[in-house]
């Protein structure tokens, strides 16, 4: 049987097909916003076709998209109301009480996706350890139901003050609220995150409740459109943490695919570096509306609790709205092949981050857009072919591309068009080679040993110019890097994580109330992925945020993965104790710890659909043609070969500048490097010493 992955981005739908031989067929097509299924049913019945396949012959669907993303940002999701303890309705306004930017007297915080006229008030009150101080005020059911009749509220969010230690009232009031208004769509705090933080809490249950009308129609829609073309396969969705789960869970918990399609990405750059024992990776991926990048170490990406959504000031840390949810740590800069290029008041070029997107999009793409982009500014500079690309199913039109760029850029500025693409490509760049940087640095991590491994649409364009900048030796562009993400699916595993604040310090350690927390997550976790595979391998890993008393934030500490006994909690101090040592270089002694939440992660065994093949002599590649191609370092153009990836053999060998091209996408390789085909046939590009900066 064979295995698809669909990919959902900003400006195109990817579908990568695993074969029961282990080969790979993709697709990409146009994303179609207003009706995202169309392009995925698209997408699908164009690579099925390219396979020879039936739908039948697909054992499972994988599908990653950021439609919950971008009804955030835009604002689209539904008529949400949010229920809270009274005492509390200002909550998701005041925030964090602080600026993101202290000297802005501009600065705009971002809005609550509830407003205040619908964030209805209930009287009840838990203590922190969710023993009952004021009973649940059920009469109150009343004026909740006429604000949600008099304002057509499509869904609830329910975030009671201390739920995450006793769920009791919110469960009491949803019960309530189903049973008078069985179509109403609820969200608890006390299920989508059951942790301390009264403000996250809060607002990622918000953010649940107001996407989740949106996803459920959509997932039904995709489900049953899948169904009538013959598929009778689950329909599996990738999670913003790197696992996947069930069309169900995904349904009740739309926040955990916020980032669902980049997480794909990081997937895949691991999985290329445990291939080849690179074991210091940035993951790279740019697509057609952003760039990715990923800090990898020992083939696990980096990996974060909190997410912002929707940032009022572009990359700014804390101009967002939060969410705590399991998520693989990236940034993410708008920096993709259809981000737009103009010249600003001070005369320079500016690349984004608004996007031409996949309507218009791109100049040369023919559809009505008319302003200058990334991929414009690419054709231009001889790394894209006019009439293949996308596997030649979009036709390119170089005179448009010319006509905007030369128009918005080049003119402004007094440049021939071509010098003026170059601009714009150095200028976006270096756009992401700061990114890159600064993510490096908040992180304490160093980039120069680092393998670049690049993908995405746009990514393998610009890779070498990007090393070059970071002064990196190495680039890995993997095989089908157009789909990376889509082919990064088939490699994830079903998983998924739970967790639960419990407040304990080691002085007070239970053990025995820590293997009950655990056994609870452990039975919660092996439903919710019991509902995606049965009968398979599990691994279980268990983990526990600690910090000295008082500290404002906490460290992730591994805790074993059995009963406890009290003689573990000198092994957990220990543990805890080498973790803040590697991160801050040193402990506080005689420091009580506490301990704030607890989470268990149950994790079935990823299939890989990258079959490795020998290692071959090497050999000279040879050339199917060649083009003129604008090398940055000479400033002018040179006629530079062009390889066909299909015929490259691992062992063959090619040296800069030239381009490497394959159906999604070309590999533009600068004069400072040489390349080769490895024995996993991904294209490995090595600085030349020499050349060096």
């Amino acid at each position: 049987m064979a295995r698809m992955a669909v990919d959902i981005g900003g400006t195109f739908t990817d579908v990568a097909i695993e074969k029961n031989d282990g080969g790979l067929i993709t697709a990409k097509v146009p994303t179609t916003p207003s009706a995202p299924e169309t392009g995925v049913m698209d997408g699908v019945l164009l690579a099925l076709d390219d396979a020879g396949l039936k739908p039948g012959a697909i054992d499972h669907v994988i599908h990653g998209t950021t439609l919950a993303t971008n009804a955030l940002i835009e604002r689209k999701g539904a008529v949400t109301a949010l229920v809270v303890t009274a005492g509390f309705r200002d909550t998701l306004a005041i925030a964090y009480e602080s600026r993101y930017d202290q000297y802005d007297v501009f600065l705009e915080k971002p809005e609550p996706v509830v407003p205040r006229y619908l964030t209805l008030p209930v009287g009840e009150r838990l203590n922190i350890h969710g023993e009952v101080l004021d009973p649940l005020d059920e009469t109150a059911l009343d004026g909740v139901l006429q604000a949600t009749d008099e304002h057509q509220v499509e869904a609830v969010a329910i975030g009671f003050l201390h739920a995450y230690a006793n769920p009791v009232h919110e469960k009491r009031f949803a019960d309530l609220l189903r049973e008078a208004r069985p179509d109403l769509y609820l969200t608890l705090s006390s299920e989508v995150c059951p942790e301390m933080r009264e403000y996250e809490r809060l607002s990622t249950a918000a953010c649940n409740a107001y996407v989740q009308p949106l996803m459920a129609r959509y997932l039904g829609a995709l489900n049953d459109a899948l169904t009538k073309a013959g598929f009778d396969a689950p329909l599996l969705m990738m999670t913003s943490g790197g696992g996947l789960c069930a069309l169900q869970t995904a349904t009740r918990f739309p926040i955990r695919l916020v980032e669902s399609g980049p997480s794909g990405g990081a997937i895949l750059s691991a999985t290329v570096a445990a291939q080849r024992g690179d074991r210091e990776v940035l993951s790279y991926d740019m697509g057609g509306t952003t760039a990715k990048i990923c800090l990898i170490d020992d083939y696990t990406p980096q990996t974060a609790r909190r997410f912002e959504i929707a940032r009022a000031a572009r990359f700014m840390k804390g101009s967002g709205t939060p969410v705590r949810i399991p998520v693989i740590e990236m940034i993410e800069i708008g920096a993709g092949g259809g981000s737009i290029a103009h010249v600003d008041e001070l005369q320079r070029i500016a690349v984004g981050p608004e996007s031409a997107g996949s309507e218009p999009g791109p100049a040369c793409y023919t559809r009505g857009g008319t302003r200058p982009t990334v991929t414009d500014g690419d054709l231009l500079l001889g790394r894209l072919d006019a009439d293949r690309f996308a596997d030649g199913r979009m036709k390119l039109d170089t005179a448009l591309a010319q006509d905007a760029v030369g128009r918005d850029v080049a003119a402004p500025l007094g440049l021939e068009a071509p010098l003026a693409a170059h601009g714009l490509s150095e200028v976006v760049d270096e756009s992401m080679a700061n990114a890159a940087r600064v993510h490096a640095v908040e992180r304490g991590k160093e980039l120069r040993q680092r393998t670049l491994i690049a993908f995405g649409g746009a990514g393998p364009l610009h890779a070498a110019r990007l090393a070059e900048k970071l002064d990196l030796a190495r680039i890995v562009v993997p095989e089908s890097p157009g789909v990376g993400s889509a082919v990064g699916f088939l490699m994830a595993p079903v998983a998924y994580e739970v967790v639960r604040s419990h407040y304990m310090t080691l002085e007070g350690f239970d053990a025995g109330v820590v293997t009950a927390l655990f056994d609870d997550l452990a039975a919660e976790a092996r439903d919710v992925v019991g509902q995606a595979v049965k009968d398979v391998p599990l691994d279980e890993r268990r983990t526990c945020f600690m910090r000295y008393l008082g500290q404002g934030h906490e460290i992730e500490v591994d805790v074993p993965a059995r009963p406890l006994t009290g003689d573990d909690r000198d092994a957990i101090r220990a543990a805890y104790d080498e973790a803040y040592t590697r991160m801050y270089g040193r402990t506080v002694p005689a420091m009580d710890i506490e301990v704030l939440s607890w989470t268990l992660t149950l994790t079935a065994k990823a299939q890989n659909p990258l079959t490795p093949v020998d290692e071959t002599t090497d050999h000279d590649a040879v050339a199917a043609g060649s083009r003129r191609l604008f090398d940055g370092h000479a400033g002018d153009f040179v006629e530079a070969p062009v390889f066909d990836r299909a015929a490259l053999r691992p062992g063959a060998r090619f040296q800069g500048p030239c381009v490497v091209t394959e159906g999604q996408t070309s590999t533009v390789v600068t004069s400072r490097f040489r390349g080769r085909i490895d024995g996993h046939r991904h294209i490995v590009l090595e600085q030349i010493q020499e050349a060096a900066e």
